[in-house]
């Protein structure tokens, strides 16, 4: 080996290969396309995106979070456009980049992109169940989940599902046992030791289940040639803005988790976005999957002892040896395991634990958690990442548009008036109703110095009202300073 390579960056790559293994191929049987192509976007996630500047711990490949998104493209425009989705995707990501959009990406709400991740969660997991079961899964996401009673009253009636459905949940039970075992114990990675358990429990038993189909690596390589491009109309460009997006923050938002992990360089944001670009634009190329960071794959880089980026560019080279030297054994592995793999990745999605304190501490941050989830599985991914940017944006609105009316009555002389704060639209009925308050038969000073902003709606309003103020009443409101 390389002496120039750190010992510590060896041994991280190799757990980090262990951990990645199980899920690349996973990622890519729940997304509907050969397992080879998981693999080659953990290849080119770590030969190419991490050889490139930007973040230097974090490790990029197929991520759980791009499943359903990958799902639905391929029962949309099938597998070849695939390739062609996620070169556009690449190439805006790297323009983005190249703009220095990459900064703007880390002020998308929190709540917004914890939605995201428990709607894809939830679908995940409602999917996956069916694979455990060796059953077909409804199309929709709303679809899986009103069938699961359908699925457990088919699994309670059929003795053939249970041998498959067994494997399934008893990976997905030693993958939190695994967790609580001592540090020593754990040598190999709990989705490993799952997945290779479960393998050979399959085997010895000669249990019939569903297993991995093998194409082989180059017979899985499809570059999307120039007839798939002309095929695309325009509806694909809402997929390709839904891969973009969510891949990038996806991205940008597991920097910011693994730059609090080490006390290393720090990520540019820009540079890790092109980063991203320019790897999502070879896995185009070879039509594989969409790659984004992994915070999974990443914090385990972190906690393997990994100092500099050859831990990731080294564990690129080991899937891309086992994918070279030893694809037979993807043959072996029960899908049901694998979704088990991917039920846990599912649940580890669910803001579980953090939704009740949300809810006590920032109540409007909880409802945008829940309705992008909620829309996310109802509707689509792209539509319900919108509906919470949307959400986000009324809320910081509704939040920054705070009004305050105070009135001064002596008894004698004009009532003294003051508006402080930022008149909006959102807050007209609140300032309509306070002035409605003051009395008709006294004369008002209107003091409107203490607004820090004033929307052409509220001017209007506040023009009117005193027009109308002036003709009802027998004295008269004066406003400073005077609108015009």
């Amino acid at each position: 080996m390389n002496p120039a390579i750190p010992r510590h960056d060896i041994a991280a790559s190799l757990v980090v290969f262990l951990v990645a293994l199980p899920l690349c191929v996973g990622v890519a049987v729940a997304s509907g396309v050969p397992a080879e192509l998981g693999l080659v976007t953990g290849i080119v996630g770590g030969l190419v995106t991490g050889l490139l500047p930007g973040s230097s711990l974090q490790v990029s490949g197929p991520a759980a979070g791009l499943t359903v998104l990958v799902y639905e493209a391929v029962e949309t425009y099938g597998l070849p456009a695939l390739g062609a989705i996620v070169l556009a995707a690449g190439l805006l990501q790297l323009l983005l980049g190249a703009l220095r959009f990459g900064s703007w990406f880390r002020g998308i709400s929190t709540a917004v992109v914890e939605g995201m991740l428990a709607g894809i969660g939830l679908v995940i997991i409602a999917g996956q169940l069916y694979a455990m079961a060796g059953a077909a899964a409804p199309a929709s996401g709303i679809g899986k989940i009103a069938g699961l009673p359908g699925l457990a009253g088919d699994l309670a009636t059929s003795a053939t599902l249970w041998p498959s459905f067994a494997i399934g949940a008893g990976t997905v039970a030693l993958l939190p046992l695994w967790q609580r075992l001592p540090a020593k114990a754990r040598v190999a990675p709990g989705a490993l030791v799952a997945v290779s358990l479960a393998t050979a429990v399959t085997w010895l038993l000669g249990l019939q289940v569903k297993t991995v189909e093998v194409r082989g690596l180059i017979d899985s390589v499809q570059p999307p040639g120039t007839d798939v491009f002309a095929a695309l109309g325009p509806g694909v460009i809402g997929t390709v803005l839904a891969f973009t997006l969510i891949a990038s923050a996806e991205s940008l938002f597991s920097a910011a988790a693994v730059d609090r992990m080490h006390d290393g360089p720090r990520t540019d944001y820009n540079r890790e976005l092109m980063a991203q670009g320019a790897g999502n634009i070879v896995c185009g190329t070879l039509g594989a999957l969409p790659m984004t960071a992994v915070i999974v794959r990443s914090a385990t880089n972190v906690q393997a002892g990994a100092r500099t980026k050859a831990s990731r560019v080294l564990h690129g080279v080991w899937l891309l040896l086992f994918a070279a030297l030893l694809p037979a054994v993807l043959a072996l592995i029960p899908i049901a395991a694998l979704a088990g793999v991917l039920v846990y990745a599912g649940v580890k999605l669910m803001p579980v634990e953090q939704f009740p304190v949300l809810w006590r501490a920032h109540r409007g941050e909880a409802v945008i958690l829940a309705a992008t989830a909620v829309a996310i599985v109802t509707i689509s991914m792209f539509e319900g990442v919108l509906i919470g940017l949307l959400l986000s944006v009324v809320k910081a609105a509704w939040q920054t548009s705070h009004i305050k009316l105070e009135v001064t009555d002596e008894g004698t002389g004009p009532v003294h008036a003051h508006l402080s704060g930022n008149a909006t639209f959102l807050r007209l009925p609140k300032i309509l109703d306070d002035l409605e308050t003051l009395p008709k038969n006294r004369p008002i000073e209107l003091d409107l110095t203490g607004l820090h902003h004033l929307d052409h709606t509220c001017r209007t309003a506040l023009t009117t009202w005193t027009e109308q103020h002036n003709a009802e009443s027998t004295e008269q409101v004066r406003m400073s300073p005077a609108l015009t």
